[in-house]
């Protein structure tokens, strides 16, 4: 069994914060599993399922981010989880907006929600950090609980959908093709579509040049031709010209 917690506050009014998005992670695994019957309970919103054979508890910690560990330590003790089979989605400044990076352990980089996880189960779980850019130290809350731009959900909803679709190799453990869906999900919503190749005009069959003719008779097919004598000196004139042509 694993437990797949998103970090992020409670509320309507923080809903499209950056730092809601392991809600909005959490929600997109939810949609694309089918797993709809979430439920208030142990200091959280909850859910059970199953994800390409392996159960699974989704967790949203409903005690704002920094008591989250509140929550994850009552699930996890309740449902005998241990910290290596929990999965923590949350927001990290330090990566650029859409890149995503998994590790297992290591410090909490400043992040409230994981100071108050490590203390509780420790520190040895799997966290994917999700970038949502640094916008400089005098700016950081008011960046992390900002609303997404417009311009963001350029990256934000094919890796949001990526992450739903191909969280199942992050529970078997194949981080890296975890993270290699999840950027080529991401580069194929940035690139502009090819563009369709010109068609090329058919050209015409060059005309085969005339056969050489002689002046006269250049000179007798582009002119209308008058009426002929057929008797008298220039009768006679013109049969010994038109002879020699």
């Amino acid at each position: 069994m694993k437990l797949l917690v998103g970090l992020g506050n409670p509320g309507n009014q923080y809903q499209g914060n950056r730092h809601n998005i392991g809600f909005m992670a959490l929600d997109a695994i939810a949609r694309a599993h089918s797993i709809t019957q979430f439920r208030s309970k142990h200091s959280g919103s909850l859910a059970e399922g199953n994800i390409g054979g392996e159960k699974v508890i989704l967790l949203k910690p409903q005690t704002f981010m920094n008591r989250s560990g509140d929550s994850v330590q009552q699930v996890a003790k309740f449902y005998k989880i241990d910290p290596a089979d929990v999965i923590v989605l949350y927001d990290e400044l330090d990566l650029a907006p859409g890149k995503v990076r998994v590790k297992i352990g290591g410090g909490n980089g400043g992040h409230n929600g994981l100071r108050s996880i490590d203390p509780q189960i420790g520190v040895n779980y799997k966290r994917v950090r999700l970038g949502i850019g640094h916008p400089g130290k005098e700016y950081v809350t008011h960046h992390v609980l900002g609303d997404f731009a417009k311009a963001d959900q350029n990256w934000l909803d094919p890796l949001l959908d990526a992450i739903g679709k191909h969280v199942d190799l992050l529970i078997k453990g194949d981080d890296a093709g975890f993270m290699n869906k999840l950027a080529l999900a991401i580069q194929a919503n940035q690139e502009p579509p090819p563009k369709a190749e010109a068609k090329a005009a058919p050209q015409a069959e060059p005309k085969s040049a005339p056969k050489a003719q002689s002046h006269v008779r250049q000179a007798r097919q582009a002119a209308p031709q008058a009426a002929v004598p057929k008797s008298g000196p220039m009768a006679d004139m013109l049969k010994k010209l038109f002879k020699g042509d």
